[in-house]
């Protein structure tokens, strides 16, 4: 599989063979026709990619959201932090229940942080979708439009 990075440097290359191809092949029309197709072909291509992209995003948020990720600290690390070293050795300062509560406190809250983000991620997600999607049908259209003259 091809890295992102890789992929969005080899995208103006496969841009610009796109567009030496596309105006070899229709030498015969006018340029500025060539153009106003050119145009309208790199607007779809890249409003595509915005509603792919965001759906992408999208449906990776509703997993966060569905199934959150675990939380990262192990009890004995939590514990760690309530106990305070002293000459005659180590004391806690709270009691094992207490600190238990406050680990499962501290799930709960990662948890919930967790689903929160996810649905903020899932509502700005939409909006790469909800915004380019109307420009792509527009274009769409202005597509078939030309290629009916």
């Amino acid at each position: 599989m091809i890295a992102l990075p890789m992929l969005g440097s080899l995208l103006p290359f496969v841009v610009l063979i796109f567009v030496i191809v596309y105006v070899a092949k229709n030498k015969e029309k006018g340029g500025e026709e060539v153009i106003r197709h050119l145009y309208t072909y790199l607007v779809l291509f890249a409003t595509l990619m915005m509603v792919i992209g965001g759906g992408i995003s999208v449906f990776m948020a509703a997993a966060d959201l569905i199934s959150p990720p675990s939380y990262y600290q192990n009890y004995q690390d939590f514990k760690q932090q309530y106990i305070i070293p002293d000459k005659t050795g180590q004391k806690t300062t709270m009691s094992e229940e207490k600190i238990r509560a406050s680990y499962n406190q501290a799930i709960k809250d990662e948890k919930a942080r967790t689903k929160a983000s996810a649905k903020n991620q899932i509502i700005k997600s939409l909006s790469f979708i909800v915004i380019p999607f109307p420009i792509f049908l527009y274009f769409n259209r202005m597509r078939k439009r030309q290629s009916d003259l």
